[in-house]
């Protein structure tokens, strides 16, 4: 059906956000094999290990479309993006894929530990709804970013939007909803259905998935959307690309009437408030030279209140739980940062001195302690954009330092996740955060349920 789209009457004018149940293309486990064994993680956290082993695991598996492999005499016709188009095909045409008969939106749980727990520590559940959502340009105050984008992940999805026609891993977004209505309407529904998707995935998460296509149901989380601004978690890049898409489609098109599919991408939707949504801190590990442990304490001296932590051998395991339970505790009312030099049994904290912190009218951005340790650390020990390009990044507090203490790092930088609120705040001021800045978990699977646009 055909939906009118409003042309912008006033350059400002606020836009309402607007999600669409429908027609997800899921797996038939009888022609495909079991749901565990063709969903893949996000393709961005993928090595070149993890693909190929994805690629032995089933035929069917979701990483011949969103991250197929090079091969020998590629070229412009024949590419891991024409064959992941010629996939889709196919798997549609044997049934291995299917539409489903009725716009619906699919309600969805990820129930796990969240990392740094122990493994039978307390679980989390993050809930959550799979739908589109029509395309709006960033400033019309239905969607907000909060990360800038680089060109070449871009180009990359582009080239596999225009050989596919599809969306295959959801974009992660946030919305706000204090008193739970619309994920308790859809908790409610799914209650009275087994889930379409259930498995334990291969990190011991609990997946599970259920088709919600009762319009009285769908048609009440669509009008309580309408009046919710949304905020990208986790896909800045996939969302820049659907715009991409969308104005490429429409020059080819011409002059069409109605709202089209390439006017909407696959989104999921996160209630900011949902308990069971984690941010982690993204680490830096730098690659290059650092000056010694004395320097760079010389260094940081006057900006910084400095905590050496040494350890021997013997104590190296109870040093590192002291060092980073401090860093955390004192991290909740302080600017405050960890470190660590190869060759140097000792860890350092370094706690932001009142002087040097952003006045209360400060910019959202310049007040994040990312901001902070990007501006006063970062820039100080790499200085060149060659140097702060080859640092690494990981989510693990303990991968950072044994990458430093062990290679490939020559330092760590530890920092403490930025706040939910944090990211609210940056966005909503029109703002964007430095490179990876976020880490929103758990990071939802590509390949449950998929929006297959054409085809």
């Amino acid at each position: 059906m055909a939906l009118h789209v409003d042309n912008f009457s006033q350059e400002h004018e606020t836009i309402m956000a607007q999600i669409f149940p429908f027609r997800g293309a899921r797996y038939d486990a009888a022609i495909a094999g079991a749901a565990r064994d063709v969903a893949a993680p996000p393709y961005d956290i993928i090595d070149a290990a993890g693909q190929q082993a994805l690629y032995n695991r089933n035929p069917h598996n979701v990483i011949r479309l969103e991250l197929g492999m090079d091969q020998a005499g590629d070229g412009p016709t024949n590419n891991r993006y024409t064959r992941a188009g010629a996939t889709l095909s196919q798997w549609m045409q044997s049934g291995a894929l299917k539409r489903d008969p009725q716009p619906t939106i699919y309600y969805h749980t990820i129930d796990y530990v969240p990392p740094g727990a122990e493994p039978k520590g307390p679980r989390k559940t993050l809930r959550g709804f799979i739908a589109t959502f029509k395309l709006e340009e960033f400033g019309t105050g239905a969607i907000y970013p909060h990360e800038n984008t680089r060109a070449a992940a871009k180009t990359d999805r582009l080239n596999l939007m225009q050989a596919c026609r599809a969306n295959f891993s959801p974009i992660w977004s946030l919305y706000s909803d204090p008193q739970d209505t619309i994920l308790s309407a859809l908790s409610q529904a799914a209650k009275s259905t087994a889930p379409c998707v259930e498995f334990r995935d291969d990190v011991g998460f609990e997946q599970r998935l259920w088709a919600i296509s009762d319009p009285a149901i769908t048609q009440k989380v669509v009008a309580a959307m309408a009046s919710r601004p949304i905020f990208i978690a986790d896909g800045h890049h996939r969302y820049e690309t659907a715009l991409n898409y969308q104005k490429l489609r429409r020059q080819q098109a011409g002059n069409v009437q109605g709202l089209q599919p390439y006017d909407s991408v696959l989104m999921l939707f996160t209630p900011i408030e949902d308990p069971g949504l984690t941010v982690l801190p993204t680490h830096r590990v730098t690659t290059t030279p650092l000056p010694s442990f004395d320097q760079v304490k010389a260094l940081f001296a006057d900006t910084f209140d400095l905590q050496e932590y040494p350890y021997t051998s013997q104590t190296q395991t109870a040093v590192r739980t002291q060092f980073i339970d401090a860093m955390r505790t004192q991290g909740r009312t302080t600017p405050m940062f960890g470190l660590a030099i190869k060759g140097r049994d000792a860890y350092l904290t370094l706690a932001l001195k009142a002087a040097h912190r952003p006045p209360a009218s400060a910019s959202p951005r310049t007040k994040l302690d990312v901001s902070l340790l990007q501006q006063l650390v970062v820039a100080t020990l790499c200085p060149t954009q060659q140097e702060q390009e080859a640092i690494l990044y990981t989510k693990d507090d303990h991968e950072a330092l044994d990458w430093a203490a062990n290679g490939p790092g020559t330092g760590a930088l530890l920092l403490n996740a930025t706040k939910v609120s944090e990211v609210k705040d940056v966005a909503t001021a029109g703002e964007r955060m430095p490179h990876k800045s976020t880490y929103f978990f758990p990071k939802p699977l590509t390949g449950l349920v998929m929006n297959v646009m054409e085809g």
